[in-house]
């Protein structure tokens, strides 16, 4: 068994009693029961989940509220850019 590591999920939506999260480092895509993800987890959560030899260990994940606010500001960074760079008006084909 391989040392333990953490990575970064995202709880891209919720279908019924089941949750489609995408790991950070490579957008894996995964289906999990909501029940087993840390309370509160909800879209746009992210989750510090521990895996060990690939596998997430969801029952040890935790929400980290302090990234999920970091990504948002930094959307929001970006967004703005794009808004300064638009030159506005319609577009022509």
């Amino acid at each position: 068994m391989s040392p333990q590591a953490e990575h970064f999920w995202v709880v891209d939506r919720a279908e019924g009693p089941i949750a489609v999260l995408i790991r950070d480092r490579d957008e894996r895509t995964v289906t999990v029961p909501i029940k087993t993800l840390p309370a509160g987890s909800r879209e746009g959560a992210v989750l510090r989940v521990p895996e060990t030899d690939g596998w997430p260990d969801w029952a040890a994940a935790t929400l980290d509220e302090e990234v999920r606010r970091a990504r948002l500001r930094e959307a929001e960074d970006v967004l703005q850019r794009l808004r300064r760079r638009d030159p506005g008006g319609d577009i022509e084909l």
